[in-house]
């Protein structure tokens, strides 16, 4: 039986982007010769603080507070080759093909770590009729593709927010600088706060939290990708049909690039 199962693996472009990103940005800021007029505390509190407030009341608490695990499945992505899972699903409809259904108990065990495909076989094997079996691991499915998509939001919500929290502090320091024209000392601090919130809001959506939003669309599409393959094999081996049948399923399913020729 093919060996290997879905990974955890660390995503080495999500980091290595942003970090070359802000990398780039904080060369631009050193080599114009003022670093430090890139940093103002109220347009921190501003930017940062306001997208978090206005985020959260866009959000139930619990889904707000689970943000952080949101972002750590961006870096810590657990993913398989459909390929190689395409290939396992074919061996095991070939034994049970051989040997009936029942023969799979023995393999279940060896599946713990694909938590869905273990379950639809599972199934199977205790007898529930494939048209239950489909609903039910389709249920599943779109109840873990809404949790990533829920995730994905959070992020884009919070992509939306941010400029907008810094043209709310640019509007500030400007009406700050507007009304203190008397006093040339407070026209500077003002204009800082005015023009370094637009900046953190534009930072913080276009490098941040847009593209963590993409990225857990892109792992949500890869594992719906997965248990799919998985929800049409043990649907399949539940109706004990022929796997050459079974592998065009798969094949129909799979990108070109991932297609399997396992009876070839």
């Amino acid at each position: 039986m093919a060996d290997g199962g879905t990974k955890t693996s660390f995503d080495i472009a999500t980091v290595a982007g942003l970090a070359i990103g802000f990398a780039l940005v904080i060369a631009a800021i050193v080599l114009g010769g003022s670093p430090g007029a890139f940093i103002d505390i109220p347009s921190v509190l501003i930017v940062i603080g306001g997208t978090a407030a206005i985020t959260a009341v866009c959000f139930a608490l619990g889904e707000f507070l689970g943000a952080g695990k949101v972002l750590m499945r961006t870096i810590f992505h657990r993913s398989r080759n459909p390929a190689d899972a395409a290939l396992q699903i074919l061996q095991l409809a070939e034994i049970a093909r051989k040997g009936g259904v029942l023969s799979l108990q023995g393999h279940l065990d060896s599946l713990q770590s694909e938590e869905y495909l273990w379950k639809g076989l599972s199934l199977v094997v205790d007898g529930t009729p494939p048209e239950e079996v489909e609903a039910i691991m389709r249920k599943d499915m779109n109840a873990t593709i809404g949790r990533h998509q829920k995730g994905a939001n959070i992020m884009k919500k919070a992509g939306d927010i941010a400029p907008a929290m810094g043209l709310i502090g640019t509007l500030i320091g400007l009406v700050q600088m507007l009304g203190n024209l008397d006093d040339p000392s407070s026209i500077g601090p003002s204009m800082a706060v005015a023009l370094l919130t637009t900046f953190y809001g534009a930072v913080l959506a276009n490098m941040v939290f847009m593209p963590l939003a993409a990225k857990l669309e892109r792992n949500s599409g890869e594992e719906e990708l997965l248990n799919s393959v998985y929800m049409v094999g043990a649907v399949s081996i539940g109706r004990q049909e022929n796997p050459r049948r079974l592998e065009m399923l798969i094949n129909s399913i799979l990108p070109p690039s991932k297609r399997v020729s396992y009876f070839d």
